[in-house]
């Protein structure tokens, strides 16, 4: 469902990556950001706010592409870590491809 059909709406799209993520993230001991839509800074694709340990990744659906989208989610679950170097690298392939999967699943 993740990179499902343009009939799906893209909060239901959005939401769903952000479960998807969200648990992949979380069995590698890492901390889930939560995640929503738009950022309140106009003029860029994606924030990171954080609130004492907890982060808040906001991200531009509308009108882009969805792998743009599903880039800048998997980035903010990176940045909001402070993953680094080849461990981000291993995290990022195992995050993309858990997007994927959902998406053969739906």
């Amino acid at each position: 469902m993740v990179t499902g059909p343009a009939t799906v709406p893209i909060s239901v799209r959005f939401a769903e990556a952000a479960r998807v993520l969200g648990q992949e993230a979380r069995l590698k001991g890492l901390e889930v950001p939560t995640f929503r839509s738009p950022p309140s800074l106009a003029g860029v694709q994606r924030t990171i706010r954080r609130r004492g340990s907890a982060a808040i990744v906001s991200v531009v659906v509308r009108n882009r592409p969805w792998s743009a989208v599903l880039a800048d989610m998997i980035e903010g679950i990176l940045v909001s870590n402070r993953l680094e170097s080849a461990g981000a690298d291993t995290v990022r392939a195992d995050l993309w491809l858990a997007v994927d999967e959902s998406a053969l699943a739906a």
